[in-house]
């Protein structure tokens, strides 16, 4: 019999820890940073992830100029969330314009 108590932690299970680390347009004013870090942390948790920890790098210069930018607002994200949903935050994050480059990462266990 399967009751909620176990798919609570049937999905727990399934959830796997992940680092991503996006890089923000540094044209975007900083209640534009924070907007844009809401809906990532929107667009993970709407699938059943959860946000352990946010941190701002803020402007650092990037190793080599992307889009003409020569720096580039850093923001880390360490987050839980289903294998699936991932896919779906990296094509959100792809077609962003203000996001010039992300890495999401699985960590292991």
């Amino acid at each position: 019999m399967v009751t909620k108590e176990n798919m609570v932690t049937e999905e727990s299970k399934q959830l796997r820890d992940y680092e991503l680390v996006v890089i923000i347009n540094p044209e975007v004013a900083d209640e534009g940073v924070d907007s844009i870090v809401d809906n990532i942390s929107r667009l993970i948790t709407q699938k059943s992830g959860t946000v352990d920890e946010l941190d701002r790098w803020g402007k650092r210069k990037l190793a080599y100029p992307i889009k003409h930018f020569l720096e580039g607002n850093y923001v880390l994200v360490r987050c839980k969330m289903n294998p699936a949903s991932g896919k779906g935050l990296e094509a959100s994050l792809r077609i962003s314009e203000e996001v010039l480059r992300h890495l999401l990462v699985r960590l292991d266990s």
